[in-house]
């Protein structure tokens, strides 16, 4: 991670500091207001940053201890960006329109995904060769309908530990799905948005397509680090356990071997000792 200084230059000239314009400002994002320029609120980088560098460390430790993390942006300046940082790090994430119930109606979700991973194994495997040209294209539509909207959850088997939102305003839904099952949320959160309404709130500008990828960019290389320290962890542990089994064959071999060489010699002492003469018992003469 790099110092707060360099941290702060970055998202200056990104542009995080531009929030709305005052007439559409929420008065609970006042704490991290600095200042008003021309109608436009300036967010207090010092608090971006600090809140940041926070969000960045809890979801480091979610990622190492194995959990998901959604990564979800369905705004047009945020899609590309989103898409490109889950992927890097192997995570969800949600970047077209969201579902009703994604979250709260996950079993239901998780059937369509299966259908729609059955329609391609039938793809893969020749099985659509039996079915008519219609029905075959009619699957295919289906299939495409369904990779664009449930592709980046495809591979998620329960419902995520965290949701790491791009514009909280523009995701209510999926918020209030996040905050109904009680799972952790993350945002970025702009002068016109409710920070009270998100576990862990980054006031920035959620609407520059660079101030949206500094942000995802930099949680995406804390969660790289958790991912990172989580593999070494399994390395360590493996190689500690394969150390003890090695210890425990060959204390196993050498006690064989020490025990082979008691048993071994006993038994040429016994073979080297003189054999013991008995006294013969003298003859006896009958006395006639």
């Amino acid at each position: 991670m790099e110092n707060n200084t360099s941290l702060q230059q970055q998202l200056l000239e990104a542009g995080v500091h531009f929030g709305h314009l005052r007439k559409k400002w929420n008065p609970k994002m006042l704490p991290y207001i600095f200042a008003e320029k021309k109608g436009i609120h300036i967010i207090d980088l010092n608090k971006t940053t600090e809140c940041l560098q926070e969000t960045a460390a809890v979801l480091k430790q979610i990622a190492r201890s194995g959990k998901k993390i959604l990564f979800v942006g369905t705004k047009k300046q945020a899609k590309d960006i989103v898409t490109e940082c889950a992927q890097k790090v192997n995570m969800p994430f949600v970047t077209e329109r969201w579902l009703g119930g994604m979250l709260t109606n996950f079993n239901t979700v998780r059937k369509s995904v299966k259908k729609m991973q059955s329609i391609e194994k039938m793809l893969g495997d020749g099985s659509f060769d039996s079915i008519t040209k219609k029905e075959r294209l009619t699957l295919s539509r289906d299939k495409d309908k369904m990779e664009k909207v449930l592709g980046g959850i495809a591979q998620l088997s329960r419902i995520p530990a965290a949701l790491f939102i791009v514009d909280i305003g523009h995701e209510h839904i999926a918020l209030a799905e996040a905050k109904r099952l009680g799972v952790s949320t993350f945002g970025v959160v702009d002068t016109n948005c409710d920070p009270n309404k998100v576990d862990f709130a980054i006031p920035a500008n959620d609407d520059a397509t660079k101030s949206i990828a500094i942000i995802t960019q930099y949680i995406t290389a804390a969660i790289a680090e958790g991912l990172a320290e989580r593999q070494a962890a399994k390395d360590e542990e493996a190689e500690d356990a394969s150390l003890t089994d090695e210890n425990q064959k060959k204390a196993a071999r050498l006690e064989a071997e020490a025990q082979a060489e008691a048993g071994g010699g006993g038994r040429t002492r016994g073979a080297n000792q003189p054999r013991r003469r008995t006294p013969s018992s003298p003859k006896r003469t009958s006395n006639r």
